[in-house]
């Protein structure tokens, strides 16, 4: 069976060709992009677990993206050093080139959430089913294979078209990250429609098809970075294209996993949530040995010197997990995550379900979410009317009613790139998704 080969995989070349420059590596170059790009400040008030907490010691999406990126160092630090010294699968020059790739598609895993979490996904994606259905005019030549991008509205999706699209250079490539960074962000290597036949086929699907990870507007994008780095291609049921995972996305996807899953119990102590003795006992399950005296510390230091060890813990076993699996990651048949495979992975089946049972269903969480979908509604709904207005007018903007112009200028909508019905939905799913919080809850009580 073909393998990926890492020569090829950690290609850094970019979409624009400026060649790499010697003193400031092309992965550094990305991770400052990010690090200043707007998308990634607005992180700063958008719902990780407890939605406009009014606690200061709880995560935000910002935080949570800075501390996976770090765990994603670390775990890159590792892997690169085992490809280099131990395989000799790539330079030992190279190997630092993994740990900052793997750093800078973390620092971007999240960009393309819109507010309010998983629940935003959701509020977003049932108001676009409804419109498509036929609700309103504004969006009903929208193709039928491109249904799904919006009916199942995917942050992952909005996120590579922010990378590729619609930050920086406009249009001509956006941020122009290295295609081993897209490649390792990218964790469902497809298109929607795609995505959907596969796991509509009754076979148990491949781990990069529960979701999709790129819209068809941002197909090429992908396909060009793709070809680069030569990944695994196969043809989907729709005849699409679609790919095996770049390797480096497990290494991604684990930090995540890694992240929200520890840290989560230390959010869920701090607020009251879960007991001392909860957390300890899950935290312990995964920590690092250790025979410090503990004697003398609060309970949140107990707990965050606890959080600091299970990070660590589940960093090694993610590690050995990914070299136990190595070849079957290469030749694109590893179909699970690093956390199940690891020696952990009881440990963290432990903490999801308690995570699904307490924290995911706290009163004032739900409470909040119920806020939110409410919110993005109101503003969808607000929204919709100039779109309505702008297909009457034949995509002119110069032609929209003085209302309509009102409310574009109110809220700084960009209608740039609309041309027609597809491009018309892409432009509210842009301005709505990437909302802070606050600003969502602003906009609606304005319109």
């Amino acid at each position: 069976m073909a393998k990926m080969e890492w020569a090829k995989l950690l290609d850094t070349s970019v979409f624009d060709g400026k060649p790499e420059q010697p003193d400031r590596p092309a992965h550094v170059i990305a991770a400052d992009r990010i690090t200043f790009s707007a998308p990634f400040r607005r992180l700063a008030n958008k719902t990780q677990v407890h939605p406009l907490y009014d606690n200061d010691h709880l995560r935000h999406r910002l935080i949570h993206s800075e501390e996976v990126a770090s765990v994603g160092r670390s775990i890159g630090m590792q892997v690169g050093t085992w490809l280099a010294t131990e395989e000799n699968l790539i330079p030992e020059a190279a190997s630092h080139k993994v740990a900052g790739i793997i750093q800078a598609a973390c620092l971007a895993h999240d960009v393309g959430n819109p507010p309010f979490g998983h629940s935003g996904e959701e509020a977003i994606g049932a108001w676009c089913a409804e419109q498509l259905q036929g609700c309103s005019p504004a969006f009903r030549g929208i193709a039928g294979d491109r249904w799904h991008e919006f009916e199942r509205f995917e942050g992952n999706a909005q996120g590579f078209r922010i990378l590729t699209r619609l930050e920086m250079y406009r249009n001509e490539g956006g941020m122009c990250l290295p295609n081993a960074v897209l490649g390792a962000f990218t964790k469902y290597p497809m298109g929607a429609e795609t995505s959907k036949r596969l796991k509509a086929s009754g076979k148990k699907p491949y781990v990069g098809a529960k979701k999709f990870g790129f819209f068809e507007a941002e197909r090429a994008y992908y396909e060009a970075a793709a070809n680069a780095m030569e990944l695994i291609e196969t043809e989907g049921a729709d005849g699409q294209k679609w790919w095996r995972r770049h390797p480096l996305v497990y290494l991604v996807e684990a930090a995540d996993d890694i992240c929200y899953n520890i840290v989560d119990l230390e959010d869920g102590f701090s607020s009251g949530d879960l007991s001392l003795k909860t957390v300890e006992e899950l935290l312990s399950a995964v920590a690092i040995p250790t025979r410090r005296n503990q004697g003398g510390y609060t309970d949140y230091e107990k707990i965050s010197y606890l959080r600091a060890r299970a990070i660590g813990g589940a960093i090694n076993a993610c590690v050995q997990a990914f070299k136990d699996n190595h070849d079957a990651i290469l030749d694109g048949s590893f179909s699970s995550s690093l956390i199940e495979e690891s020696g952990k992975a009881a440990a963290f089946k432990e903490i999801k379900d308690l995570a699904h049972e307490q924290l995911f269903t706290a009163p004032r969480k739900t409470k909040l979410e119920v806020q939110g979908r409410n919110v993005i509604r109101r503003v969808l709904d607000g929204l919709c009317p100039v779109y309505e207005a702008l297909a009457k007018s034949g995509w002119q903007q110069a032609d929209l009613p003085s209302y309509e112009r009102q409310v574009v200028s109110a809220v700084q909508l960009d209608l740039r790139d609309v041309t027609d019905a597809y491009s018309a939905m892409h432009s509210l799913t842009d301005f709505v998704s990437g909302m802070t919080d606050r600003y969502a809850v602003k906009t609606a009580d304005l319109l």
